[in-house]
């Protein structure tokens, strides 16, 4: 009986201590990112990025490949966010993409190291519920991953393009890995130090992917049926009339004229995710931020939630030029489309029978429909720790 017990002690010692040695191995000490970010990372206690609630009915997902976690999100979060990664520490992504604004910009044209964008800073919120997996409004980039350091690359924006007298991303690379907390912080997520261009690519997606706006009173009547085209109880008859316009497709005379039916704004921002169908063609604006000639080639959009806040003032102008400032001149734009010269990739779902459609909407059934359009903008996305700014 001796033997046993003696036995049986010492195989509880050597299980505490390799639970204790496995402990220190998960979360070993990391000085340099504990004074760096003392009040925004505990690497002990992350923030919930993997494991966000999401609603049952949001099925779309174009980041399976690259899965979200609590430390690569981290890390995309301070990446995001630092100045470091432009080449006079001016610009970070945070500097185009504002939590304040859903993380898009208040201006038309965002400032970059040499210069201003090319086009207006897309919202980033939402980012991650669509199965449009290309990126940027001209669908240059084939995903996100890939998408996340061309502004890193571009001579305008952050400035190391390696072009143009300007440092390459081989030389952002020799700068971090001389940064103390990026070694801790690339060795805590991926187990070495060493920076790549994959790294930071995985990283930052991850991070944006987890940008997520479920909290909008569109959400709680969603939660209150079977499907949208049911009634909402929380909505307004106001509210509930503007949502059957956007989800009900038009009927159209020989012309292009409505006679019947909705609006058929669900036709490309399709709910409940309002993302944009990947096959949706130019919407009809073909001007640029410099006004020197044409641009057709712009057919993504971000998610139509949270394109204003919840008192229904805009997060950021509209459209790829910027150049919409409000709901209703969004509105006007889509109720009666004229077919520009010029404009060959227009999407046919807005020329029916080869002329510009003619929606022919009431004042009324405009403003129902700028009412629904609030009911998609949520609360927590402005204010959620998660996605702050780690430098503060």
């Amino acid at each position: 009986m001796r033997t046993y017990q003696i036995i049986l002690f010492l195989a509880l010692i050597t299980l505490l201590s390799c639970n204790k040695d496995t402990v220190y191995e998960t979360i070993p000490n990391y000085p340099t990112i504990a004074a760096t970010f003392t009040n925004s990372i505990d690497v002990a206690n992350l923030e919930n990025y993997a494991n966000q609630n999401i609603p049952p009915y949001i099925t779309k997902d174009n980041g399976t490949i690259n899965p979200i976690s609590d430390k690569g999100a981290t890390l995309g979060r301070v990446l995001f966010y630092d100045t470091n990664l432009s080449s006079n520490n001016s610009i970070a992504c945070a500097s185009c993409h504002k939590q304040a604004n859903a993380f898009g910009d208040n201006v038309i044209v965002s400032v970059g190291v040499n210069g201003t964008t090319g086009r207006h800073s897309m919202r980033l919120v939402n980012a991650r519920f669509s199965n449009e997996s290309k990126f940027f409004w001209d669908e240059r980039a084939a995903s996100l991953e890939i998408q996340t350091t061309m502004p890193i690359k571009d001579h305008g924006e952050m400035g190391f393009s390696g072009t143009n007298g300007d440092l390459s991303f081989n030389d952002l690379i020799f700068k971090l890995n001389n940064i103390d907390y990026y070694k801790e912080l690339f060795t805590f997520v991926y187990g070495s130090d060493e920076i790549t261009e994959t790294k930071i690519q995985n990283s930052l997606a991850q991070f944006i992917r987890s940008i997520q706006s479920f909290d909008s009173k569109y959400d709680a009547g969603r939660a209150l049926v079977n499907n949208d085209n049911q009634p909402f109880p929380n909505f307004s008859q106001q509210e509930n009339l503007g949502k059957n316009l956007f989800l009900t497709p038009p009927q159209f005379d020989g012309t292009g004229s409505r006679i019947g039916g909705g609006v058929g704004c669900a036709g490309c921002h399709r709910a409940p995710e309002f993302d944009i169908d990947p096959n949706s063609l130019n919407n009809g604006i073909i001007g640029t931020v410099n006004n020197i000639g044409i641009d057709i080639t712009n057919t993504r959009a971000p998610s139509l939630r949270d394109l204003v806040k919840q008192d229904g003032t805009l997060n950021t102008t509209l459209m790829h030029t910027g150049t919409i400032s409000s709901l209703q001149a969004a509105i006007g734009h889509y109720n009666i489309i004229n077919l520009a010269t010029g404009n060959t990739n227009l999407d046919p779902k807005l020329q029916p029978g080869g002329n510009g459609q003619q929606l022919n909407m009431t004042g009324a059934e405009m403003s129902a429909l700028q009412a629904f359009l609030v009911t998609l903008a949520g609360s927590s996305i402005y204010t959620d720790s998660k996605w702050s700014n780690p430098f503060e």
